[in-house]
């Protein structure tokens, strides 16, 4: 079993109990769970077993999108060549599991030099052009203060698509491949643990 999905499956059992989520499947922990602009096979497969090689194991997958943050600047997979470990956090307004843990997502955004890791948000049920005073209060009051993209079709597709609850959280390193997900909300304790392990596998 490599040592990244060990890390994964380490962190399940360390933070179960505290992960919750707004519809769909809470509480999954994994490196399987892929963006849908993965082929099907991939996003399906299994975990390598302990003796399966590195060649053995799936081909990374990246994914590629257009958006625009609070700002209206454009944002693309380019971001994430800025830092040797992106996470980006799927949110809704309606969300209180995604409110309750963003001021935790909010400082360990500011604890964290940018070239080692960055945080990104993506508001899943707030549209470009679309009103964002809502959007712009609860980020205020949260203290999630890092870059926050608003939904379209390509971010719809590349990672959207993909999401069956809020919130839900992918990890991309430095070339855009794509690392593993977390289904549901954790304690910034368990996020802090599990960046830490990720970090010291790139």
């Amino acid at each position: 079993m490599n040592k990244l999905y060990k890390t994964f499956l380490y962190l399940l059992v360390l933070s179960l109990v505290l992960l919750s989520g707004c519809g769909g499947d809470s509480g999954k922990l994994t490196t399987g769970n892929a963006p849908e602009t993965a082929p099907a096979s991939e996003s399906q497969e299994a975990p390598p077993s302990e003796d399966s090689s590195l060649e053995e194991e799936a081909a990374p997958i990246y994914i590629t999108f257009e958006g625009k943050n609070l700002e209206g600047n454009v944002v693309s997979q380019d971001v994430f060549s800025q830092s040797r470990l992106t996470m980006v956090n799927v949110w809704a307004t309606y969300c209180n599991p995604c409110l309750n843990e963003m001021p935790g997502l909010g400082e360990l955004a500011a604890e964290y030099d940018r070239s080692e890791f960055q945080l990104i948000g993506i508001v899943s049920d707030v549209r470009e052009g679309e009103d964002l005073s809502l959007v712009e209060s609860l980020v205020q009051e949260t203290g999630a203060n890092y870059t926050h993209l608003l939904a379209n079709d390509s971010i719809s597709q590349a990672l959207l698509s993909s999401v069956s609850a809020v919130p839900t959280t992918f990890f991309f390193d430095q070339e855009g491949a794509y690392l593993g997900g977390v289904v549901g909300s954790a304690e910034k304790s368990d996020w802090e643990e599990l960046i830490h392990e990720l970090l010291e596998e790139l």
